[in-house]
């Protein structure tokens, strides 16, 4: 298997780099895959696990009407996410996640699975809509990985 964390840091550190996190359906699994490597505190400031609308809004900075029309699982809601991250906490990068896991929570338009991923860069911020599996588990691992990569295209 492949592991994004570890060329995300080397490509971080190469660069003078840094990154934050804001996580909700992952739950902080991105912030512990960036750390999981030695010297991580060289590029990972922190995260914010803004499982509620309410983090998202006072320490992200969502726009609480983003989230009424639509929705926190959003390309709009992923956006701001990351980059209120980058902003709130002094960083080169941020990387952000909003989905629904599962079992429970999914609709006929935004089924269980739908994850959708965003990066705030100094150039740029991009967005991706996933849909994963039925199981918990695996979609949290899956938007994990798939964050870490959207970052490292972003890296270059």
């Amino acid at each position: 298997m492949d592991f994004p964390e570890k060329e995300v840091g080397k490509r971080l550190r190469s660069m003078g780099k840094t990154v934050a996190t804001a996580e909700s359906c992952t739950g902080g699994y991105i912030a512990h895959l960036l750390t999981l490597a030695a010297g991580s505190s060289d590029y990972f400031k922190g995260g914010v696990v803004a499982y509620s609308n309410e983090v998202k809004e006072q320490l992200l900075g969502v726009d609480p009407a983003t989230i009424r029309k639509k929705g926190a699982v959003s390309e709009a809601v992923v956006r701001q996410m990351a980059e209120g991250a980058r902003k709130r906490l002094g960083t080169d990068y941020a990387v952000s996640v909003s989905g629904i896991a599962g079992p429970a929570g999914g609709t006929p338009e935004k089924p269980v699975g739908t994850v959708w991923i965003g990066v705030a860069g100094p150039e740029r911020t991009v967005a991706r809509n996933y849909l994963f599996t039925s199981v918990r588990e695996q979609n949290i691992v899956c938007a994990a990985r798939q964050a870490l990569e959207l970052l490292q295209e972003e890296l270059g």
